[in-house]
């Protein structure tokens, strides 16, 4: 960046010291923020790795990036000083080279700090273990996490070593530049642990003022060489040193901010002496122990924490359950093969045929991780966007990817308290579910207030049959779960369950990118699922009259979400192109749903229609349309005419059907009533995507008569593969011919089955899918042999509730073992 160049409105410093592990990542999350004005310094701190030639090739290739090289060691702070005095920017961001930023960090801090005028400003930190020996935890939590203003008196008292209160001083707030300057406050060279608390109080003793916010904006690694989280007698001296400067200033301090001060000095005082304890143990000086123990007999109870974390250690490797998980079945059934995937009738939707993606030769390659992150209600092929979301989980699997799935939030559960897993499930390598136990293959919710929901909907439901409705707004659904408000527990449930499986990041709807960063794998592509373009869905719903079921978005949020992703897979190519032109840079897949078709053309039998859906404002609004306007009429032309209605949308109809119609609710196995019906009629007025139930029939070689609305995105299909009208008149007449005329059928059904056949399989709908994750994991590194290894099988959801009862705290923090179960314990 030119010296001529206009200041940037941030500095991002970077202290380097041997990071070539984790330097790059580092940086690329810096440079990824969304705040594009910024400029990263990196001062290098004397490295003899290979971490100044990695800076110097990403330096190349980004001009916003500068490196600055020391001719001596002099440790973080004087590194920081440094970077400090070549800043340029408004505001000037601290990275540790082997942590990470989110994305839109700077962006948001920024914002706060000139909104609340803030000198500095910090966010939530996320800890996480390197390799995944510790559960993530967040250091503020509750109230703690803001918003609020901090004064030198709590910052010192929450900063007292081996206490309750969350330590701020591990934060890295953003400084205002003009502050920072004026104060003439710099790092103390002679700290190697604390030097930003001394900064950050120094200036609060100046007058400085810090605001906190609660986004959870900065992720930071624990790993084998980290020095900030390990006190010796030498850095607790230099910290007593520096604190004692503070405390000379008491004349001049108000009292709470000296006992603060007071607090914080006796618990540095204590942790000495604990140290000073440990080398007597160690020395088997028992003498000076006790004389230690007399003189500081808080520091003596500071050694329950090494029998603490032994006493756990021996109970982890008793239960089983140390660093990795031991294979404990599949997600449907124990029995079952790992990473099975079950077989699939001919004519049903997801599964991919043989050969159609080239699988990898067993053991040619150690597998890549996909890691898909929803928050729907996946338990099998049971509505159209699980269905998809499964075939595209199963092209990955055949493609010679481990595939697992990660699902933040027991929002998923809505108000009934437990899932039951289809066999089409076994398609994971892992599934981790925060708040549910495993009985089997159901997965029970934790959470007693979803059983009480579901308590007040049945109490409902058979009140309204015997005529009595008062129950009322008690018993509403649920909201949907996919554009749920996230919360913090939710991102540290996505770091703790995807670290280590994900080298690629596949996201369940829009929504889901919010949590691409908690991976934490800025390195790994990202791709999202767009089932829908949820932008459209208000204007098609208000002329209907009708109300969606999701969060409403505009376009500019959409985009703005859907962007987060290195790739948007779009199901229909009308939504794919309005992507496309808002997001130039964004790689846009087409990826209709892909099926495997039947043999032949199955023109049914008799007078019967079907129709198949699930409870969603789009297939009740149809199908009253059609009760209303059609049935009559083919009722009165074909007085035998029969209509099956399959699938959840019954919950929307609880009086008596039409006559002629019979609702069966879910069905399991759909294959024949697909085979006997002679019409499958799809009489949507509202929806987007692609209507998985259309490509669904087509796939079963059935007559078909549609609205244009269903057949948005492939309105060729019109052309003599679906009958297409949403004229009343017209749609009750197209189905009246079609029962009464079995030649027109079959001939309209071989039609179907032919498109199918040439744009519906997974050759066709999946290869650049399957081409964007090869060409994307291949630029990867390999894999990094420090992490725990994962293998088909492992981790998966326990048999029994005894056995996720193995969850117990480890050492200092309130965390537990990285076990992928669902598990109550992780939320």
């Amino acid at each position: 960046m030119s010296d001529t160049a206009a200041p940037p409105r941030v500095t991002v410093v970077v202290a380097n010291h041997n990071g070539e592990r984790f330097i790059e990542a580092a940086l690329l999350s810096a440079l990824g923020q969304t705040l594009r004005s910024i400029e990263v310094v990196v001062v290098d701190d004397c490295s003899t790795d290979r971490s100044v030639a990695i800076v110097e090739a990403m330096a190349a290739a980004e001009p916003r990036l500068r490196l600055l090289t020391s001719e001596r060691n002099g440790g973080p702070a004087a590194a920081r000083n440094r970077g400090f005095d070549a800043a340029r920017g408004e505001w000037i961001a601290v990275l540790d080279s082997d942590d990470l930023m989110h994305p839109e960090r700077l962006e948001r801090l920024v914002a706060a700090g000139e909104a609340e005028d803030a000198d500095l400003v910090a966010d939530n930190m996320l800890v996480f273990d390197e390799r995944a020996r510790y559960a993530p935890y967040l250091i503020l939590a509750g109230r703690a996490a803001g918003p609020r203003w901090v004064e030198a008196a709590e910052y010192a008292r929450c900063n007292a070593l081996f206490r309750r209160a969350p330590p701020l001083g591990f934060l890295k707030p953003l400084f205002r530049a003009a502050t920072w300057l004026a104060s003439g406050v710099r790092y103390d060279p002679a700290l190697r642990i604390a030097e930003d608390y001394d900064i950050v109080m120094r200036l609060l003793l100046r007058g400085a003022r810090f605001r906190l916010v609660p986004e959870l904006g900065y992720l930071y690694r624990k790993h084998e060489a980290s020095i900030s989280h390990r006190f010796s007698e030498a850095t607790l001296e230099a910290m007593a040193t520096a604190d004692d400067r503070f405390r000379a200033q008491a004349p001049t301090l108000e009292r709470r901010v000296v006992r603060a001060l007071d607090f914080r000095r006796a618990s540095i005082e204590d942790a000495l002496a604990y140290e000073q304890m440990v080398g007597a143990v160690r020395q088997r000086d028992l003498g000076g122990l006790l004389r230690l123990a007399a003189e500081r007999p808080r520091g003596a109870l500071l050694l329950r924490m090494p029998v603490k974390a032994r006493l756990e250690r021996l109970w982890q490797r008793l239960a089983g359950r140390g660093g990795e998980t031991p294979a404990t079945g599949t997600p449907a059934t124990a029995a079952a093969s790992p990473g099975a995937v079950a077989p699939v009738s001919p004519g049903s939707v997801a599964p991919v045929s043989p050969g159609a993606v080239a699988p990898v030769s067993p053991g040619a390659v150690a597998p890549r991780r996909v890691c898909l992150i929803s928050r729907q209600r996946v338990v099998g092929y049971t509505n159209g966007s699980s269905t998809y979301l499964l075939s595209l989980c199963e092209t990955l699997k055949r493609a010679g990817l481990e595939v697992h799935g990660v699902f933040p939030s027991p929002v998923l559960f809505g108000r009934w308290p437990w899932l039951k897993l289809q066999p089409e499930m076994r398609v994971f390598d892992s599934i981790s579910i925060r708040g549910g136990w495993r009985f089997g293959d159901v997965v029970v919710a934790t959470d007693p207030r979803i059983a009480l929901r579901a308590g007040v909907y049945v109490a409902d439901r058979l009140l309204r049959r015997a005529g009595i409705g008062v129950l009322g707004g008690l018993a509403k659904a649920a909201p949907y779960g996919i554009g749920a408000p996230w919360k913090p527990a939710d991102f540290v449930f996505v770091a703790r369950h995807a670290q280590g499986r994900a080298d690629m990041i596949l996201t369940d709807y829009c929504f889901q990118n919010q949590a691409i960063p908690y991976a934490l794998r800025p390195d790994a592509p990202s791709a999202v699922v767009m089932h829908d373009l949820f932008s459209s869905r208000a204007s098609v719903f208000s002329r209907i009259g009708g109300g969606d079921t999701v969060t409403q978005l505009d376009h500019d949020t959409e985009m703005a979400l859907l962007g987060r992703a290195d790739a948007v897979i779009a199901i229909q190519a009308e939504e794919g192109a309005v992507v496309r032109r808002a997001l130039p840079g964004t790689r846009v897949i087409v990826a209709p749903m892909a099926i495997t078709p039947v043999a032949a053309p199955q023109p049914g039998q008799g007078a019967r229609v079907m129709f198949v859906g699930s409870k969603t404002p789009p297939n009740s609004t149809g199908l009253r349309w059609f009760f209303d306007e059609c049935w009559p009429a083919i009722r009165a032309a074909v007085p035998a005419a029969t209509l099956e209605v399959a699938g959840s949308v019954a919950q929307d109809f609880p009086g008596a059907p039409p006559e002629g119609v019979r609702f069966l609710g879910l069905v399991d196995d759909l294959d024949g009533l697909y085979r006997d019906a002679a019409v499958v009629i799809s009489p949507l007025l509202a929806g987007s995507g692609l209507k998985i139930k259309l490509i669904e029939a087509m796939g079963r070689g059935k007559a078909i008569v549609a609205t244009p609305v269903t057949v948005q995105g492939v309105e060729d299909l019109g052309d003599g593969a679906v009958v297409v009208t949403d004229e009343p008149a017209e749609f009750a007449a197209a189905v009246t011919r079609l029962l009464r005329d079995k030649a027109a059928r079959g001939t309209l059904a071989a039609a179907a089955l032919a498109a199918a056949r040439a744009r519906f399989t997974a050759a066709a709908c999946y290869a650049e899918v399957v081409a964007f994750a090869r060409g994307g994991l291949a630029a990867l590194p390999a894999a990094d042999a420090h992490l725990p290894p994962v293998v088909p099988g492992e981790g998966r959801l326990p048999d029994s509730p005894q056995a996720g009862a193995a969850f117990a705290p480890l050492p200092s923090q309130p965390m537990a073992p990285r076990l992928d179960t669902v598990s109550p314990t992780a939320q």
